[in-house]
This record gives C-alpha cells, sequence and structure tokens, in this order.
C-alpha cells in the first residue's frame, strides 16, 4: 500500500475517533444527565438506544442514496452533520430535544463510518483486508481509551454539556481534514436502494450481518448500564469510573489489533466463535461484583479485548460473501451494530428494573449463549450453500 493510501486511512480512523467518542460517550454520562435534567436513568440510557435505532435505519438509507456521489463529499456530509448534532445535543433544554440531537449524530455516522469502511478496503489488497479494516476501526475503539473516559471526566467536573462541546470541536476539525486532505473523484462502483434491496433479500448475507447485533447486543445488555452497575457494586464515581472505562479502551485497542491479526491467521468464523465462547465464561463474573479493584480492572480489560477483536473478522467475513455489494453490507454492518446496542441496552433495562444491577452479567453471557448458535448456524447455511451453487447442475 502506497503512502498516499496509508495518510487516508489514518484519516479516516482519527475520524472515527471522533464518531466513536460522540456516539458512546454518553455510557459515561447517565448520571451527570439523570441529575441534570431530571429523568431516571433507563430514560437517560435512552440516549443510547435511540442513536441506536436511528442509525440502524439511517444508515443503510443514506448510503444507498448517496451511493452516485464522490466519496469526499459523501464524507464530510456525514461528519458535517454529527457536528451539528453534537451542537444540538450541547444546547438540549430537555431529554426530548436530546434524543432529537442524537437522531441527527446518528445520522451522520451512519454516512460516514460505513463508506470510510467501504474506501478502505477499495484501496487495499485482498490479503491485507483484516489488517486495513481494523485500521479504520483503530479509531473507533481509541474513543473508547481517551474520548470517552476523557467526555466522562468533563462530564463530572464541568457538566454534561461540555463533553458535547468538546465532541463539537473535534468534529469541526475532522470535517475540514476531510475537505481538505481527501482526495477528490474517490469513486468506487455507484451503489443504490436497489442494492440495497437485493441485499436485504439475501437470507444468508442477513443472516451473517446479523450476527454483529446478536454479538453486540449482548455485551450491551451489561455495558449500557455499566456505570451504574460500578457505582452501586463498587461505589465508584468520577474517578473509578473514569479509570474503569480507561482500562476498558485500553483492552479495546488490544482487541482491535488482536482482532485483525486473528483474522487473517485463522479465519473470520473461528475467530468469531472463539470470542463468543470468551464473552459467555467472562459476562458472569460481573454479577460476582463486589471484587478487588485489581482483579475487577483485569476482567473489564479482557472483557474489553475478547468484545473489540470482532469487528475485523466479520468485515472480512461480509466482504467475502458479498464482494460486489461491499458499501451497501458495510453499511448494514454497521447499522447493525446499532440495532444490537439498542436490543441489548432494552434488554438491560428490563433487567435493572427487575432484578436490579446484580443479575446484568448472567442475562449477557445468556445472550451470548444464543449469539454462538448464530455463527454456528449462519456459517452452516452459508457454507450448504456455497455447495449447492458448485454442484453440477
Amino acid at each position: 500500500m502506497g503512502t498516499e493510501n496509508r495518510f487516508l486511512i489514518t484519516l479516516l480512523s482519527a475520524c472515527n475517533f471522533v464518531i466513536g467518542m460522540g456516539a458512546f460517550v454518553v455510557i459515561g454520562l447517565l448520571s451527570p444527565v439523570e441529575q441534570a435534567l431530571g429523568v431516571t436513568t433507563a430514560k437517560a440510557g435512552y440516549l443510547m438506544t435511540v442513536y441506536a435505532i436511528a442509525y440502524a435505519i439511517l444508515s443503510p438509507l443514506l448510503v444507498s442514496w448517496t451511493g452516485a456521489l464522490g466519496r469526499r463529499r459523501v464524507l464530510a456530509i456525514g461528519m458535517g452533520l454529527f457536528g451539528l448534532g453534537a451542537l444540538a445535543s450541547a444546547l438540549a433544554p430537555g431529554i426530548g430535544w436530546l434524543y432529537a440531537a442524537r437522531v441527527v449524530m446518528a445520522a451522520g455516522a451512519g454516512m460516514f463510518t460505513p463508506v470510510s469502511a467501504a474506501v478502505a478496503a477499495g484501496l487495499s489488497a485482498p490479503e491485507e483486508r483484516g489488517r486495513v479494516l481494523a485500521a479504520v476501526v483503530f479509531g473507533l475503539t481509541l474513543a473508547q481509551v481517551f474520548g470517552v473516559p476523557t467526555g466522562s471526566w468533563v462530564a463530572y467536573t464541568f457538566g454534561w454539556r461540555v463533553a458535547f462541546w468538546l465532541v463539537l470541536a473535534l468534529a469541526v476539525v475532522a470535517l475540514w481534514l476531510v475537505w481538505t486532505r481527501v482526495p477528490r473523484g474517490l469513486r468506487f462502483q455507484p451503489v443504490t436502494l436497489g442494492d440495497l434491496g437485493k441485499v436485504l433479500r439475501n437470507g444468508l448475507v442477513m443472516g451473517a450481518v446479523l450476527f454483529t447485533a446478536s454479538f453486540l447486543g449482548s455485551i450491551y445488555v451489561l455495558f449500557t448500564y455499566f456505570q451504574p452497575l460500578l457505582s452501586d457494586t463498587m461505589g465508584f464515581g468520577r474517578d473509578g469510573i473514569t479509570l474503569a472505562l480507561l482500562v476498558f479502551g485500553l483492552g479495546a485497542v488490544a482487541g482491535n489489533v488482536l482482532g485483525g491479526f486473528m483474522a487473517d491467521r485463522i479465519g473470520p468464523v473461528r475467530t468469531l466463535v472463539v470470542l463468543c465462547l470468551a464473552q459467555i465464561v467472562i459476562l458472569p463474573v460481573f454479577s460476582a461484583l463486589p471484587m478487588p479493584q485489581w482483579l475487577l480492572f483485569a476482567v473489564i480489560f479482557v472483557w474489553s479485548v475478547c468484545g473489540w477483536s470482532f469487528m475485523a473478522g466479520q468485515q472480512l467475513r461480509l466482504l467475502g460473501l458479498a464482494p460486489q455489494s461491499a458499501s451497501v453490507v458495510l453499511a448494514l454492518n454497521a447499522a447493525a451494530i446499532y440495532v444490537g446496542s439498542a436490543a441489548g441496552s432494552a434488554v438491560g433495562a428490563q433487567v435493572l428494573h427487575l432484578t436490579g444491577p446484580g443479575l446484568l452479567g448472567v442475562a449477557a453471557s445468556i445472550a451470548m449463549l444464543a449469539t454462538l448458535g448464530h455463527i454456528l448456524w449462519s456459517h452452516r447455511a452459508a457454507t450448504l450453500s456455497s455447495r449447492t451453487s458448485k454442484a453440477p447442475g
């Protein structure tokens, strides 16, 4: 890969850092938002759910509608919308306004992230795609290391609105970089709403896409309410929550690198099966809190490594199943991230309401067991279909 392409992938990764920070910063803001706006923890948690649902619906539609435009223009429009949503969030007078602002942010992110992944895949050789896709997603994982903990600390110290002002400032810089540094005329095979319809009607591809929702949905049963869980069971305040999120972010970076390596070495399906098994074992540990802090942080790190290792393998698997529809499939995969987080958040809210935080880990592990069945079924169906299509007619 040439120097120019490496720079472009680094730039896209940096922009995805901004997207990741703005998307997930609310995980560390639930208590400040709850106190400032006078809402319940569950209603504050819906900030993630609303974003997730909006992303899931809007991302594939917007990517398809803009399929004939140059990639630079689409990336700029997406980052511009994201920044506009951050501005509206910072100015929100109440929870309803904040929900609407999150929809605008989701629309922008839903355009930017899948298109950035499609650009990276289109510029890389097949044998490098696992690592290149991991590099683009690295910005999202790096946001877990610095962006989310920083936003949480800022929210506790200066107020939750300041965290969104910070996201806005970063989005403005990212927009300028996209417009001035991404080459003009960067185009790939145009996609349309018809292409989206074809992929949506392909049961095998959609079954594979929805694995993303299953996997992350299981994790978000716990992760959406991670902050109140640690506050209730470990007595963590601002500094403890920030440190826990920092450890989670460090694990995300390690997992991102490990996931690209595993996908290239042992293949995407084996990678995903191993990660499911690891999550099934780890998640119930969070139902055993409290525990010594050093042990908790070790568990958080390993949990994050095993969670964030999945994306490169999943994207590589999807590109193998539908290489001719890369942009649409990656957009649907990105949408599935938020379908999963929305579903997981909703399940977590019910568990929290019915039993309290103590059973969140167990509930998430049960959900992950179903996810393991999903990947095994999906892979078997794809294998049988491939054999049938190759059989002499």
